[in-house]
């Protein structure tokens, strides 16, 4: 039966709310009942956004830089005034916890802050030259039109990540969010809007990625891709838009090493932190504990703590402090690595089982799990869970071995009082990120973010002026001195 006082919401192309014919349910996670009606657009829609982003790109190249920078800082303003209505809605859509939701809200804005900072102060260079009529210097110019791809876990957050770089530098976008958390992407659209951004600057087009997201990343007009989402997925859209630059953020199975000299209180603290926040969620989430044996009791005593401290429910409640799984296909397979581990014989120490008497399907409990060896599934692929495997090791080498069995290189945690070792893993683990004595989760929004190189966690780096520079193209001029 279709409820008829719910929304109907609607893409945002060349600087109006266009309609679509088709529409998908948007649900509420918590509760499975509908919360709004989204468009699935055509590819014919995906290209009506990239004709207009196209129509927009060479003006808002030419805008001043300084302009441009104002225009980052009106629609930070404009977040920071509706931060309580975004996050409300972020929360309902998404599942995470009204406090967790309205944090990620500010980030959005610094986010757009610290774009308005950085890209003036992005410039060239001169150059010495060999043949001495020449002068020589570089400059750095916007792609062109951008295709940004992304997921539902930070639907405000992440595509900021893309958005406030790519707008700073003078790019236009088109942008395709996850359908599960698209009406949180038109809440940010609604604010861009409302800082009165250019027509086409920056165009939302809701539907499937396998429909809209494929056409944008393939299309001859675009320029450049963003994507954040799993290696599978990174996968078919590096072969799709062969030959475009791109950023590409994907999967992690971060391992947290704890050894024996280990601050025990701060390890635990921030393993849990970074295997329970967002409900697990994250793809720097703490993937593995791997923890000296002889400190593997104490420590998981502590991690067992953490999770029965944590109070399942509605997110927009007060006191909540985690809330449902996004979707069914993620909540399977917690499950599914769950079960696995248990019948390979591992050890549920807390948690373990969803929890459907909240009100749906989606909520899984804190669960603490020991006895993790190589050959679960637990270990070797991102769960993406409230999930905390240990495993045990005797010695570094053993540590280090067990670091390194992974396709995933985003980030790691090392606890240590022993600053030699934390430099020789440091440098030893082929990862984006390596925190000491902090947990994998650890990133700010100036500090370069991204996978080691033969890994699957992606390409490129986000954070600061390091997406300012992927998203712009350096050219070299030469000027030939005619004088006499």
């Amino acid at each position: 039966m279709q409820r008829d006082d719910i929304e109907t919401f609607a893409n945002h192309i060349g600087g109006r709310w266009e309609a679509e014919p088709e529409w998908m349910p948007a649900t509420n996670p918590a509760t499975g009942e509908p919360i709004g009606r989204l468009p699935r657009s055509s590819r014919e829609t995906a290209r009506r956004a990239i004709a207009a982003a196209r129509a927009a790109q060479a003006g808002w190249a030419a805008t001043p830089v300084w302009q441009r920078a104002k225009a980052c800082l009106a629609i930070a303003a404009q977040i920071d005034g509706a931060r309580d209505r975004i996050a409300r809605n972020l929360s309902l859509e998404q599942g995470k916890p009204f406090k967790e939701a309205h944090g990620e809200v500010g980030k959005a804005a610094d986010g757009f802050r610290l774009a308005a900072e950085l890209v003036k102060q992005l410039g060239g260079e001169t150059l010495p030259a060999e043949d001495p009529s020449k002068l020589l210097l570089t400059l750095r110019q916007p792609r062109g039109v951008y295709a940004v791809i992304t997921p539902w876990n930070f639907p405000v957050n992440i595509p900021v990540e893309y958005l406030a770089p790519g707008i700073a530098t003078g790019n236009t976008i088109v942008w395709v969010p996850a359908p599960t958390t698209s009406m949180a992407a038109v809440e940010l659209m609604r604010v861009i809007e409302e800082a009165g951004l250019p027509p086409g600057v920056v165009n939302l087009v809701i539907g499937e990625g396998a429909v809209v997201g494929d056409e944008i990343v393939a299309h001859p007009d675009t320029n450049g891709i963003g994507f954040t989402g799993s290696p599978a997925t990174g996968q078919r859209i590096a072969e799709r838009g062969a030959g475009k630059p791109m950023l590409l953020e994907l999967g992690g199975n971060g391992p947290v090493l704890v050894f024996a000299d280990a601050d025990l209180d701060r390890a635990a603290v921030a393993a849990a932190g970074g295997a329970f926040f967002n409900a697990g969620q994250v793809c720097a989430a703490t993937g593995r504990v791997l923890a000296h044996r002889s400190i593997v009791e104490p420590l998981a005593q502590r991690l067992v703590e953490i999770a029965r401290s944590h109070k399942l429910g509605d997110p927009l409640q007060q006191g909540t402090t985690m809330g449902p799984l996004n979707n069914p296909k993620v909540a399977a397979k917690v499950r599914e690595h769950v079960d696995d581990a248990v019948a390979r014989g591992a050890t549920v120490l807390a948690g373990g089982k969803p929890r459907p008497d909240l009100g749906s399907d989606l909520f899984f409990e804190p669960t603490v799990i020991t006895g993790v060896t190589r050959d679960m599934r637990i270990n070797r692929e991102e769960t993406f869970g409230p999930v905390v495997p240990v495993l045990a090791f005797d010695d570094d080498a053993e540590a280090l071995d067990l670091a390194l069995d992974t396709e995933h290189g985003l980030s790691v945690g090392l606890f240590t009082a022993d600053l030699d070792r934390a430099l020789r893993f440091g440098e030893a683990i082929p990862a984006g990120i390596v925190n000491v004595n902090a947990g994998s989760t650890y990133w700010e929004l100036h500090l370069p973010f991204g996978g080691g190189s033969g890994t699957k966690s992606g390409i490129g780096r986000l954070g600061g002026r390091h997406t300012l520079e992927a998203m712009t193209e350096l050219k070299m001029i030469s000027i030939t001195r005619t004088g006499k």
